[in-house]
């Protein structure tokens, strides 16, 4: 049974004003081991890798109901690869099956989250 949906997006542009500013937001957004698959990107990629992982939060957090916040934080949702590069959407928060999906062209990142009963 489908619990919760939940959809966002964010310009690349202005997520690549803030990767040229530094680390700091990236600390905040990412968990650790998101954060190390951040560390090996450049340019175009770590943009995009970067504003992609935060709009996954914000699509989980509204599927959740709740929005980003005390209810679910950064560090409360993880989204790394499989073996096939397929994202894989993990939370402390959750313990019923996450699908995510994302997308970016040079415009926009947008991503989907479905959030599913075991």
């Amino acid at each position: 049974m489908i619990k919760g949906v939940g959809i966002d997006s964010i310009e690349v542009e202005r997520v690549k004003k803030i990767v040229e500013r530094g680390d700091n937001f990236a600390k905040k957004v990412l968990t650790p081991n998101e954060f190390a698959q951040y560390q090996k990107m450049k340019g175009k990629r770590k943009v995009e890798y970067l504003g992609g992982r935060f709009s996954l939060k914000e699509s989980f957090s509204k599927a959740m109901g709740t929005g980003l916040g005390k209810a679910v934080g950064f560090q409360d949702v993880e989204t790394l690869w499989d073996d096939l590069g397929h994202p894989v959407m993990t939370s402390t928060k959750y313990s019923g099956n996450i699908f995510p999906s994302i997308t970016h062209d040079n415009h926009e990142i947008i991503t989907f989250v479905v959030l599913e009963d075991n």
